[in-house]
């Protein structure tokens, strides 16, 4: 699977399909258990044992009101947030959907895959149609803004494409790629 594919598969969710897919080709071991965040199932040193997000039940008094409010405010004030501070047009604009400057500060895609994982995670314990669509939406805005060659970043993929892995030190690509990853996560773990 070329990068661009890999990338691909991970900005619209699907990343951990390939992971599986390239574990079963010889690429890699196997995971015991993809439905688990974290699989200790065969670790001789894990005091606890994981269990699937989908066991995870919010219902009481203290989580459910929290849950319910992250879902019908939060999240949705959230997303008016980064369409007002430009986040999600700066993807618009690298996929030449709309003009103007890049907006924020160079780490702002960060934001919006930060957006996509806790979105991801409520789906995992409590489906949300409206939460789902934004999602959807968003993950739409990201794959038409990625490169032929498969890279994803907003602030260098226009006007600063020279400056691209230039200086990892300070300009947060590897940051946001790594955000990128944990939201594929996320999107793949409440999918299942």
């Amino acid at each position: 699977m070329r990068r661009r594919e890999f990338l691909h598969a991970l900005a619209i969710g699907a990343g951990a399909g390939w992971i599986t897919k390239f574990a079963q080709s010889g690429g890699g071991k196997r995971m015991a258990d993809r439905s688990v965040v974290v699989d200790t199932s065969k670790s001789p040193h894990a005091k606890l044992r994981s269990i699937p997000i989908s066991a995870v039940k919010l219902r009481d008094r203290f989580w459910q009101p929290r849950l319910i409010a992250l879902q019908e405010v939060t999240i949705p004030t959230q997303y008016e947030l980064m369409e007002q501070t430009g986040r999600i047009d700066n993807f618009r604009r690298v996929a030449g959907k709309v003009g103007g400057e890049f907006r924020g500060l160079y780490f702002n895609d960060s934001d919006v895959y930060k957006w996509l994982e806790a979105a991801a995670w409520s789906l995992a314990v409590q489906p949300n149609e409206k939460v789902a669509d934004l999602m959807d939406k968003v993950i739409a805005e990201i794959e038409a803004a990625q490169d032929a060659d498969g890279y994803l970043n907003t602030f260098f993929s226009l006007e600063r494409k020279n400056q691209r892995w230039t200086n990892l030190r300070d300009m947060h690509e590897l940051y946001c790629a790594g955000h990128l990853f944990q939201a594929a996560i996320a999107h793949h773990s409440h999918r299942e």
